[in-house]
């Protein structure tokens, strides 16, 4: 940690600002398009609705609804408008999070507690494939829960008969994504579903990356597996309103098919001096600033905003698989059909390149990828933000590739996330 004091005089407001806008310098240029990832930029006059609107609640707490009855209503509001769009039934329930992992822990929280209210299992076991996110472990060791890791088939979709083989008695929560985030596929939801049903289970479908993606996409005529509460058996759903929603961060919505699920996740305490103490999610405080801007930027764009949207992301996604594919040495890990894609090495060429090579290439020109493995590969996820960028990107990507061809990096390190 850098060595620092705490002022000891306050600092006019334009100095601090200055600073703190200097401070800036190494980030990503999210702005230029020129980040995969991280930041989903909506446009000009999305920016502005949600900014405003975030001023407007940005000292709002929803901590207490008697006391910002606004807030539970922008609330039930944009679960309602998201349980419709993932085809909820009447009965649907869900709260806002602060985004995809804590909607991840809210779903694993409310199967473990079902499976000890209804099946007296103290500690539920986890059954899913090794493309599920990784706040799915991070929630497993949270609740002191197993987890049963099963391998992904040769298109990256989870593979279900090794989840058949893996789930037990005392098996509560069976995982499938809408897509995974590694190689943007699909899994098989309906027999996903299906097996957990088979041993009791919940069925959470992680839609963090789709849920603001698919739904348009299938009113877009594009081919869309079924995924959402139209498949008989799936319980609870995550879907990232600061993603391909293109709200501000954070903001996520967990969705139940029923109240009583959703009665899994809530804490109630009054077993102190302070009186009832209930809680919707992990959270205590909870900014008003991000519900509201949700609320704004769902209200500014409507379904024809989205469809534009994601028309263009899409159109974007084929463009740069399209250009992949001309390029010898590179491929695009399975048939990823929306909006997430992963370079990797062709090592079926006779001239492969070194995908973290090229990465390397690409970070020098200003772009920045996540790079993952196994396998080694650079995970684009493609939005409206890249869209000014795209020719720049591949005029860059193909340079960049003939620069690299034949040259390998020693270094083999990932950066999806981190610590300071």
């Amino acid at each position: 940690m850098q060595a620092t004091s705490f002022p000891d005089r306050g600092r006019p407001s334009d100095d601090v600002l200055a600073e703190l806008a200097g401070k800036r310098t190494d980030d990503v240029r999210w702005r230029d398009g020129r980040t995969f990832g991280l930041v989903f930029d909506g446009g000009p006059s999305v920016h502005a609705v949600a900014e405003q609107a975030a001023v407007m609640y940005l000292h709002d707490n929803a901590l207490n609804p008697f006391a910002f009855p606004s807030l539970v209503g922008i609330e039930q509001e944009v679960v309602g408008w998201t349980a419709e769009l993932l085809h909820g039934p009447d009965t649907a329930a869900g709260f806002l999070t602060s985004g995809g992992t804590e909607s991840i822990q809210c779903a694993v929280l409310a199967a473990r507690e079902r499976g000890r209210a209804e099946r007296g299992i103290r500690n539920g076991e986890i059954v899913l494939a090794e493309s599920a996110h990784a706040a799915f472990h991070k929630s497993a060791h949270m609740y002191d829960m197993p987890v049963r890791k099963v391998p992904v088939r040769a298109d990256w979709t989870a593979d279900v008969e090794a989840m058949a083989a893996a789930v037990t008695d005392q098996t509560v929560l069976v995982v499938g994504s809408a897509p995974q985030y590694p190689q943007g596929v699909v899994d098989d939801i309906p027999a996903i579903a299906e097996l957990a049903a088979t041993v009791g289970a919940n069925c959470h479908v992680d839609a963090c990356m789709g849920g603001f993606v698919l739904p348009f996409a299938e009113r877009l005529g594009r081919d869309v597996p079924p995924w959402d509460f139209r498949v008989d058996g799936v319980h609870t759903i995550s879907a990232d309103i600061h993603k391909l929603g293109y709200a501000p961060k954070g903001v996520s919505v967990i969705l139940h098919r029923t109240k009583e699920s959703r009665s899994h996740q809530i804490f109630m305490f009054d077993g102190w001096l302070g009186g009832l103490y209930a809680s919707p999610n992990l959270q205590g405080t909870r900014s008003g600033a991000p519900m509201a801007a949700a609320w704004a930027v769902m209200q500014h764009l409507g379904l024809e905003g989205y469809l534009r949207l994601t028309e263009v992301v899409l159109r974007n996604a084929d463009t740069i698989r399209a250009a992949v594919a001309e390029i010898e040495g590179l491929r695009v890990l399975g048939q990823p059909s929306f909006h997430l894609l992963a370079i990797a090495t062709d090592t079926d060429s006779a001239d492969p390149i070194d995908v973290f090579a090229l990465g390397d290439a690409l970070k020098q020109r200003g772009w920045h990828h996540d790079r993952q493995n196994p396998p080694d590969s650079l995970h684009l996820t493609v939005s409206n933000t890249n869209t000014t960028a795209i020719d720049e990107y591949l005029a860059d990507l193909r340079e960049c590739a003939e620069h690299v061809r034949g040259i390998a990096t020693t270094d083999r390190s990932t950066n999806y996330s981190g610590t300071s």
